[in-house]
């Protein structure tokens, strides 16, 4: 691992450099890669680790026709690289079990018998392991057990992918029967297409990555967005103006400029009168949500936004009620207004 000096604190990553694609390919030349779930994460690190040159399959239930013919457009053959779950966990020797975190509590009574000795059990994400106690995903003690978590959506990872760039990934071993667990993860993390590696644990990606997503992901900044454009909407702003100022700037402007190099470079690339407002409010709204976000992580930390996610899209009328509720979100002026401006922006 490389020392990489993160703001003062010196972390230890893996790079593309240090651990090449040729040095996951020697890794996994031997390893038949079974990818369960072909939803959200499951095509982008199928594909990347196919175009890759990696040994791969997909196991996907039939009766999820969207996700089966996917699948089969996407150049996977059913009984050679494409079977149901139980086939092809049975012959994998990794097995990348990308179904959503509600199906893998649902599957696991199917999925762990087909587990070997030797195998390989692979997460994008520590919330099984985690909270054991609700999911009853308990592994084996004869197999490997690792995560590789992008830390972006499978349509990012796919489509960084294919730009030459790649995705930032977090990486751990909870269990090490083979002594190989370490590399088998880099190795896979490498050929999933990832920018670069960092280690954590099982637990501390799931706090991490439950907290962000409720927060400055998405719902803290969906529920920022809706307050200011709904003041601005009081103050008698019209909606394109509102929509601009809350939303279009930043997404098509200002965080780009972050992207790029940094806040304070932003910053620095904004007028006197946008940055002094900027820097004076910046400590009102951090000092405004620090007691949200401690609330947050602590119920994240305790498990309760576990039961919380189990109950709901466990519940058998759920797909019904999300629905609404992204209708709902669809329908508010505020993105109705962005669908309009989206269409006025110059072709490409």
């Amino acid at each position: 691992m490389a020392k990489i000096d993160f703001g003062g604190v010196l972390e230890d990553v893996v790079t593309r450099d240090e651990f090449p694609l040729s040095k996951a390919r020697e890794v996994l030349k031997n390893e038949l890669v079974a990818v369960i779930g072909y939803g959200v994460q499951g095509p982008a690190q199928a594909l990347n680790m196919k175009d890759n040159g990696i040994n791969v399959i997909v196991g996907q239930a039939p009766q999820f026709k969207a996700d089966w013919d996917k699948a089969i457009a996407d150049g996977f053959v059913p009984g050679k690289t494409l079977f149901s779950v139980e086939e092809a966990a049975t012959k994998g020797t990794i097995i990348q079990y990308l179904v959503s975190d509600a199906a893998q509590r649902i599957l696991w009574p199917k999925l762990k018998p087909c587990l070997k000795k030797g195998d390989a059990l692979y997460f994008s994400h520590g919330f099984s392991v985690t909270y054991k106690e609700h999911t009853g995903v308990i592994p084996p003690d004869d197999i490997d057990v690792i995560l590789c978590a992008p830390k972006g959506s499978g349509t990012s990872v796919r489509r960084n992918f294919i730009a030459g760039a790649g995705i930032n990934s977090s990486f751990s071993v909870f269990q090490d029967f083979t002594g190989r667990a370490n590399e088998r993860i880099i190795a896979l993390g490498i050929a999933i297409g990832s920018g670069y590696l960092f280690p954590t644990t099982f637990e501390k990606e799931v706090f991490s990555d439950l907290t962000g997503e409720r927060g400055v992901l998405m719902g803290a900044l969906a529920g920022i967005m809706d307050a200011q454009y709904e003041v601005l909407r009081d103050n008698g702003h019209s909606p394109s103006e509102a929509f601009n100022e809350t939303v279009e700037e930043l997404t098509q402007s200002l965080i780009r400029l972050v992207d790029e190099k940094g806040m304070d470079w932003m910053y620095s690339n904004c007028s006197a009168t946008a940055q002094r407002g900027a820097l004076d409010w910046r400590p009102k709204f951090r000092d405004a949500v620090f007691p949200v976000f401690r609330d947050l992580y602590n119920k994240v930390k305790s498990g309760e936004e576990c039961v919380r996610v189990l109950n709901s899209t466990g519940a058998p009328d759920y797909k019904e009620l999300l629905d609404a509720e992204l209708k709902e979100l669809g329908n508010s002026e505020l993105w109705r207004t962005g669908a309009a401006v989206r269409k006025l922006r110059p072709v490409k």
